[in-house]
C-alpha cells in the first residue's frame, strides 16, 4: 500500500495536530499526532525509526517499564542523543508521536512499550535490543489472562530480527523462558535470599510450571512470583543469570543499594529510589545498557544520578508540604508499594485514588487481592477518592480499618485539598493513585503551579 501523501507532508500534518492539541489544552500531544500518522500511513513509523543511526531499544513489562526506561535514559543519555517517550505514552501512537517530536540529530530511540502493543511496535521498529521485565495479572478486561500475553510475547520474540539482543528477567518463569531459544540473550535477576518473602504471596501469578503444570518450588520469592524457582517434576527452573544484584540494602522510603554483578565485573550501586522492585528496575536498565554497549562505569554513574520517574515515588512540594505519589495499578505492584511504605514507617494519613477508566482497567476487583492490611496498624485516616471511591472504602473497611477513620471524597481535587488540610506544615502526604487518577492529580497540581505539565517536562 502506497502512502497517501509524501512523508514530509504526513509529518507536517501530524505535528500540527500535536501543537493544536497543546494550545487547546486538550493534552500534551503525546498520542494524537501518532494516531493521525498511523491512519495516514502506518509505514511512516518504520521510516522514522530507520532514521536513527544507533537504532532503537524497547522496554516492556507489566510493572516498572516507565522507571526502567527512565533509568536506561539516565545511563544512555550522556553518550547518545536520545528519543525517549518520557511521558509514558507507550502504545503505537505514543511511540509514533515521540518519533515525530525527535530532536534534530537524534541517534538512539529508547521506548517503553505497552505489553499488548509490543508485537506491533517490535515489527515496526526492528529494535537493536528488547528488554522484558515481568508479567503480572493486570487489566484482565484489556489483556485477558496472563498466559495470553505471554504467548503473544513469545511470538513477538520469535519474529525479532536475528541481530536483536533479548534481555529478560530470569526470575519470572514466563519471561525467563523466552531466553531459552534466543542465542545471545542476557538474563538478569536477584541473588540475595535475605530479601525473599517467607512464603509465596497470595497475589503471585506464575505459580505453576509452564511446561508440565506442577507447582514450582521457590528457593526465594522476592516480588510476587519473581524469584528462584524450580519444577520438582520436570526440572524447569530459573535460567543462569548473566547480570545480578547481590548484597541488597533497602533504606526505607529514601533509597536502595546493591552490588551489580555482570560478566565485565561488579560495581556498588547507590540508587535514589526505594524498594526491592526498584532494584529490579535498575537491574533491567543496567542489563539493557550493557547489551547496547555501555561500560559498567557508565551504568553505575547513570543509575546513581537517576531520580524517580513520572508519578512513581515522585515527590512534589506543595503548600509547604511534600506530596509523595506512588502509582498502584495491580496486586503485585500495590503490594510492593505497601511493603516499601511500611518499611519506612507506615503513614498515619493516606489518600488512595481508584478509577476505572480504560487505562486503569474497568474491573477493579483486583483491590481485594492487594495486601493493604500492613498499612492499617499506623493509619489514622484514609481519604478514599476517584470514580470507585466507595468500593475502595469498603475494601479498607473489610480489611479492619475503623469506619470513622475513612472519608469518601470522590472528587480528586477536593480529596487532595482534604489530604493537605490534614497534613501538618512541613509534613508529607502519601497519595496512592491508579493511572488515570495519577494523571488527573498531577494536572491539578500543575494547574496550581507546583509542577510543570508532563509534556513540558518531557521537552526540558
Amino acid at each position: 500500500m502506497r502512502p497517501l501523501l509524501p512523508l514530509r507532508l504526513e509529518l507536517a500534518a501530524a505535528r500540527a495536530v500535536g501543537r493544536l492539541s497543546r494550545l487547546a489544552g486538550a493534552g500534551g500531544g503525546t498520542t494524537l499526532p501518532g494516531k493521525l500518522l498511523w491512519k495516514l500511513d502506518p509505514r511512516a513509523i518504520d521510516r522514522l525509526a530507520a532514521r536513527l543511526p544507533l537504532g532503537s531499544a524497547l522496554v516492556s513489562a507489566t510493572n516498572g517499564k516507565t522507571t526502567t526506561a527512565a533509568l536506561g535514559a539516565s545511563i544512555l543519555g550522556p553518550s547518545a542523543r536520545l528519543v525517549h517517550n518520557r511521558s509514558g505514552a507507550n502504545l503505537v501512537s505514543g511511540v509514533a508521536s515521540t518519533l515525530l517530536a525527535a530532536p534534530r540529530g537524534a541517534e538512539l530511540g529508547l521506548f517503553e512499550v505497552d505489553e499488548g502493543a509490543l508485537p506491533e511496535v517490535a515489527v515496526r521498529l526492528r529494535p537493536r535490543a528488547v528488554c522484558l521485565g515481568n508479567l503480572f495479572r493486570d487489566q484482565l478486561d484489556r489483556y485477558g489472562e496472563l498466559e495470553l500475553v505471554a504467548e503473544r510475547w513469545r511470538q513477538a520474540v520469535h519474529a525479532l530480527p536475528a541481530e536483536t539482543t533479548l534481555v529478560v528477567n530470569g526470575d519470572d518463569p514466563q519471561v525467563g523462558d523466552l531466553a531459552r531459544e534466543r542465542p545471545g540473550a542476557i538474563v538478569f535477576g536477584l541473588d540475595d535470599p535475605r530479601h525473599a518473602q517467607p512464603e509465596l504471596q497470595h497475589a503471585a501469578d506464575s505459580k505453576y510450571c509452564i511446561r508440565c503444570g506442577t507447582p514450582y518450588v521457590f528457593a526465594a520469592a522476592y516480588v510476587g512470583h519473581l524469584g528462584d524457582y524450580r519444577c520438582p517434576r520436570c526440572g524447569h527452573g530459573r535460567p543462569p543469570l548473566d547480570v545480578r544484584a547481590r548484597e541488597i540494602a533497602l533504606h526505607g522510603l529514601e533509597r536502595a543499594s546493591f552490588e551489580l554483578v555482570a560478566l565485565a565485573g561488579s560495581r556498588r550501586i547507590d540508587l535514589a529510589l526505594p524498594g526491592l522492585y526498584n532494584v529490579y528496575n535498575a537491574l533491567a536498565a543496567a542489563a539493557l545498557a550493557l547489551a547496547l554497549g555501555s561500560s559498567l562505569d557508565d551504568v553505575a554513574r547513570g543509575l546513581e544520578r537517576a531520580g524517580a520517574a513520572f508519578g512513581r515515588f515522585e515527590r512534589i512540594a506543595i503548600d509547604g508540604r511534600t506530596l509523595l505519589m506512588l502509582l498502584i495499578k495491580n496486586p503485585a505492584g500495590a503490594n510492593e508499594v505497601v511493603r516499601t511504605l511500611v518499611s519506612g514507617g507506615a503513614p498515619q494519613l493516606a489518600v488512595v485514588a481508584l478509577n476505572d477508566a480504560v487505562a486503569d482497567g474497568k474491573d477493579v476487583s483486583w483491590i481485594w487481592d492487594v495486601d493493604f492490611e500492613p498499612l492499617l496498624a499506623g493509619l489514622d485516616r484514609l481519604v478514599a477518592t476517584g470514580g470507585r471511591a466507595a468500593e475502595l472504602a469498603l475494601r479498607f473497611r473489610y480489611g479492619g480499618l475503623d469506619p470513622s477513620a475513612i472519608e469518601v471524597v470522590p472528587d480528586l481535587s477536593l480529596a487532595l485539598d482534604r489530604g493537605l488540610e490534614l497534613t501538618a506544615a512541613g509534613g508529607q502526604l502519601v497519595v496512592l493513585p491508579t493511572y488515570t487518577a495519577m494523571l488527573a492529580l498531577r494536572k491539578i497540581v500543575a494547574g496550581r503551579g507546583y509542577v510543570r505539565p508532563y509534556w513540558e517536562e518531557r521537552a526540558a
